[in-house]
C-alpha cells in the first residue's frame, strides 16, 4: 500500500468515523441538553432528527454530485461543512441555534459518506486491495459506533455537552488535510445529471413528516401545524412519484421496486432502524431521566449492545454463505423481536443487569439483519445499479431511524414515571410487532440470490448501522 493510498484510506475512514461518532454520542447527551435548554421531548427529538432529516434527504444526490464534480472535492467540502457545523453546535446558546447547526451537520454527513467510498474505489484499482481497504473503512466505522456512547458519556460528564461536538474539530482538520494531500485528483463525469425537482420534492416530503410527528408530542394531533405537515407530505409524495416516473434521469429509479426482493430489503431497512434508533432514544431518556444515571453511566449502559453489534455483524457475514440470506433475515427479525419483548418487564426501580441479556439479544438480531440486508439489496440489482441501490437502502434506513425517534418520542413525551413506562412498554411492543411483521414479509418477499463482494456490501453500509 503506497503512502497516497494510506493517506486516502485514513481520510475516508475519518469521514465515516465522525458521522457515526456523532450519531451515537448525541443520545447520551440528551439529559444535559434537556437541562441546558429547558426543553421537552419535542426539542430533543429535533436535536436528533434535524441531523437525520438532512442526511436522509440528500443521500441519493450527493453521490451523483461527487460523480459530476469529483469525489475528492465534494468529500473535502463535506468535511469542512461538517466541521464548521460541529463548531456551531458546540457554541449554541439556544435550542434553535443547535437544531439549525445539526441540519448543516447532516448536509455535511451526506456529502462525506458516499464520496468517501468513491475516493477509495479510485485510490485502490486492484480489487483485492480495494476490498481490504473498504474492510478497514467499515471497521473504523464500527469502532466509532461502539465507542460513541462511551466516549460521549465521558466527555459530557467530565467536560460538558459542548465537547461532543467540538471534538470533531481536530478530526475534521486532519481529514481535510489528508484528503487534499493524498487523495487522487478528482475524476469527474460532467454528463451525469442531477434530479433537482425530485430532490426538492423529497426534502419537502421528509420535512412534512418530521414536523408533524415531532410537534405532535407538544401540540397534539389536531393542531394545524401537525395535520398541515401531513397534508404537505402527502401532496409532495404524490408529486415526487410522478416526477420520478416521468424523469429521464430520476433520483429514485422506481423500476427497481418491481423486484420483490429489492422492495422487501428496502422496507426491512426502514423497519430495522425504526426499531433500533427509536428505542435507543427511549432508553437514553429512561437511563438519564427516569433512573437518573449520568451521561457517563448511560454510555457504559449501552456498551454491551454496541460491542455485540460489531461482533455479530462479522459473524453474520460469514454465516451468509452457509445459511442463505432469506433464513438469516428471518432469524434476525425474530431474534431482535424476542429481545425487545424480553425487555417488557422493565421498571424504573429494576436493576440494570436484568436488561443486559435482552438488550444483547435485540442487538444480536439487528446485527444479523444489517449485513444480510445489504447483500440482499445488492444481489437483487444489476452490478451497474449497485451504487443507486446502496443509496436507496441507506436513505430508507435513515428514514426509519427518523420515524422511530419521532413515533417513540411521542409515546414517552410524559416524563412522569408511570406515564413514561406505559409509553416505553408500548414502544417496545410496537418495535417487536413491526419486526415480527418484517419476518413474515421476508419469508414471502425474499428470493435466493448470489452473495456479493465485500466492497459492494460496504456501499450499502455507508450510512452506518
Amino acid at each position: 500500500m503506497s503512502r497516497e493510498q494510506r493517506g486516502t484510506l485514513t481520510a475516508a475512514g475519518l469521514g465515516f468515523v465522525v458521522v457515526l461518532l456523532d450519531v451515537s454520542a448525541v443520545n447520551v447527551a440528551l439529559g444535559a441538553l434537556r437541562y441546558r435548554f429547558a426543553t421537552d421531548i419535542s426539542g430533543l427529538q429535533w436535536v436528533v432528527n434535524a441531523y437525520t432529516l438532512a442526511f436522509a434527504s440528500l443521500l441519493l444526490t450527493t453521490g451523483t454530485l461527487g460523480d459530476r464534480l469529483g469525489a475528492k472535492r465534494i468529500f473535502a467540502i463535506g468535511f469542512v461543512v461538517f466541521t464548521l457545523a460541529s463548531i456551531a453546535c458546540g457554541l449554541a446558546n439556544t435550542l434553535s441555534w443547535l437544531v439549525a447547526a445539526r441540519v448543516i451537520q447532516g448536509i455535511g454527513a451526506a456529502l462525506l459518506v458516499p464520496n468517501s467510498l468513491a475516493m477509495l474505489r479510485q485510490a485502490f484499482p486492484d480489487t483485492e486491495q480495494r476490498n481490504r481497504a473498504v474492510g478497514w473503512w467499515g471497521a473504523l466505522g464500527a469502532i466509532a459506533l461502539a465507542a460513541g456512547p462511551v466516549l460521549g458519556g465521558l466527555l459530557v460528564t467530565q467536560v460538558g455537552w459542548r465537547s461532543i461536538f467540538l471534538i470533531n474539530l481536530p478530526i475534521g482538520v486532519a481529514g481535510v488535510v489528508l484528503a487534499i494531500r493524498y487523495a487522487a485528483a478528482a475524476v469527474t463525469t460532467p454528463g451525469r445529471g442531477i434530479d433537482f425537482p425530485g430532490q426538492l420534492t423529497a426534502v419537502f416530503v421528509l420535512i412534512g413528516v418530521t414536523v408533524s410527528l415531532t410537534e405532535a408530542a407538544q401540540l397534539g394531533w389536531h393542531h394545524p401545524l401537525v395535520y398541515g405537515g401531513l397534508l404537505v407530505s402527502t401532496a409532495f409524495t404524490m408529486l415526487f412519484l410522478w416526477l420520478e416516473s416521468s424523469s429521464a434521469e430520476p433520483m429514485l429509479p422506481l423500476q427497481l421496486f418491481r423486484t420483490a426482493t429489492f422492495s422487501t430489503a428496502t422496507v426491512a431497512g426502514v423497519i430495522v432502524n425504526f426499531a433500533y434508533y427509536g428505542l435507543i432514544f427511549v432508553f437514553s431518556l429512561f437511563f438519564q431521566q427516569e433512573q437518573l444515571l449520568s451521561a457517563q453511566q448511560t454510555g457504559f449502559a449501552f456498551l454491551p449492545m454496541t460491542v455485540v453489534l460489531m461482533g455479530v455483524n462479522i459473524l453474520a457475514s460469514r454465516l451468509l454463505g452457509r445459511l442463505g440470506a432469506k433464513r438469516l433475515m428471518i432469524a434476525g427479525m425474530l431474534i431482535a423481536a424476542s429481545g425487545y419483548l424480553l425487555l417488557l418487564p422493565v421498571s424504573i426501580s429494576g436493576s440494570y443487569w436484568t436488561l443486559v441479556v435482552p438488550m444483547v439479544i435485540a442487538a444480536s438480531g439487528i446485527a444479523v439483519i444489517v449485513p444480510t440486508m445489504t447483500n440482499v439489496t445488492l444481489s437483487s440489482v444489476a452490478g451497474s445499479r449497485s451504487g443507486i441501490a446502496a443509496g436507496i437502502l441507506n436513505c430508507a434506513r435513515q428514514i426509519g431511524g427518523l420515524l422511530g425517534v419521532a413515533v417513540f418520542g411521542y409515546l414517552v413525551r410524559d416524563s412522569r414515571p408511570d406515564a413514561f413506562l406505559r409509553g416505553m412498554h408500548l414502544s417496545l411492543t410496537i418495535a417487536a410487532t413491526t419486526l415480527l411483521c418484517g419476518a413474515v414479509m421476508c419469508l414471502y418477499g425474499i428470493a435466493v440470490h448470489r452473495q456479493v463482494s465485500s466492497e459492494a456490501s460496504c456501499k450499502a453500509l455507508g450510512s452506518g448501522s
